[in-house]
């Protein structure tokens, strides 16, 4: 479909010393910079636009544990930035969230990463997800086009460079959960099955939750098992050891006052 032309910022260029090619030529992952080199920090981009683009991606990083994977081949990020190009090593997008199986969750096995550099981790993302807001909606959607000398769209990224299995994209403002799943090199819509997202490939689906999450009281996006049941962050899952050992105890209270009423004192119970 046609899409409104719509004049895309320049992102800022990163100073970058490559090494001298040879011939026969070696690999991007040898020449090209690393995460090292390509960090996630930009001081024109400072901060987050607000505190639900912090929220919610965080829920989706304590979430996302697929169960056709090895959780030590398992990596997420919120808001890091993805390179993607090797021809234009200073080029990347931000998602606000994005996941990728096997891989290392530390870079090389060895440190926490600074950024995405997809020529030196060889495995591109298998979903990211968007958080719309009124700045960045146009091209969420798709509905930008790439004008001469800028950076591709995000869209043209995600669908046509690193084709990504799965784009989704969410408002908060209408709570309207828009899912696309790459078919013949091309994002086609997702049907929802029982209001959920269902990816079989990672043993997950992804749905709409009401509930509290950080003490906020709303409708967020999560990560569900292909049945439908919640994922548990580590604070629900201590919460819900806690609920278990009480409902022990006081099981247990009430056997032993139940021997007592029959005269049986419950330590001479073996």
């Amino acid at each position: 479909m046609p899409f409104p032309t719509t004049k895309l910022i320049q992102q800022p260029l990163l100073m970058v010393n490559l090494p001298t090619q040879t011939d026969p030529p070696l690999s991007p992952r040898q020449t090209l910079p690393t995460m090292y080199d390509l960090p996630s920090d930009n001081p024109e981009e400072p901060g987050l636009p607000d505190e639900f683009h912090f929220l919610q991606p965080l829920l989706l990083f304590l979430t996302f544990q697929p169960a056709n994977w090895n959780p030590e081949l398992v990596f997420s990020a919120c808001d890091l930035n993805l390179y993607y190009d090797v021809n234009h090593p200073q080029w990347y997008k931000r998602p606000d969230w994005f996941g990728v199986v096997g891989i290392p969750r530390l870079y090389e096995g060895r440190d926490l990463r600074l950024s995405y550099v997809v020529w030196q981790e060889v495995i591109n993302p298998y979903v990211v997800v968007e958080l719309l807001s009124p700045g960045t909606q146009e091209e969420d959607l798709g509905q930008t086009v790439q004008t001469p000398g800028n950076p591709p769209t995000k869209w043209q990224v995600y669908e046509q460079i690193l084709r990504i299995p799965y784009s989704i994209v969410f408002s908060r403002y209408t709570n309207e959960l828009q899912a696309f799943q790459l078919v013949g090199g091309h994002y086609e819509p997702m049907n929802m099955i029982d209001n959920r997202l269902l990816m079989p490939e990672l043993g997950l689906s992804l749905g709409l939750w009401q509930g509290s999450f950080r003490g906020i009281n709303r409708l967020w996006l999560r990560w569900m098992t292909l049945e439908g049941e919640l994922i548990l962050t580590p604070e629900e899952e201590a919460v819900e050891a806690q609920e278990r050992a009480v409902a022990e105890r006081e099981r247990a209270e009430r056997l032993a006052a139940r021997l007592r009423e029959l005269g049986v004192e419950p330590d001479d119970v073996e």
